[in-house]
């Protein structure tokens, strides 16, 4: 769980469409080489490039899902900083 410290910009907004269309691209070209590359008999670039298509569909998956839940609540500059939780020791 992150904390609020009162200093976050208020209109903070992730580039989730953006990194959707960067992993689109990544997946195609990925997915390119490692075709590429094993027709070519070169296996260590295709393994390279399998990897990079793993992560980058994993990365698609959570930026899907990141879209899909939508807005969050935010508090305003109203809301003041969450103090720190204290820990107390046994």
């Amino acid at each position: 769980m992150t904390m609020r410290t009162g200093s976050e910009p208020t209109t903070a907004r992730s580039a989730l469409r953006l990194r959707l269309w960067l992993s689109v691209w990544g997946l195609v070209w990925a997915t390119g080489g490692t075709a590429a590359f094993m027709l070519v008999g070169r296996p260590g670039w295709a393994a390279a490039c399998g990897v990079l298509w793993l992560i980058v569909t994993v990365d698609l998956v959570m930026v899907l899902r990141h879209i899909r839940q939508g807005p969050h609540y935010q508090p305003g500059p109203d809301i003041p900083p969450y103090r720190p939780p204290e820990h107390r020791h046994p």
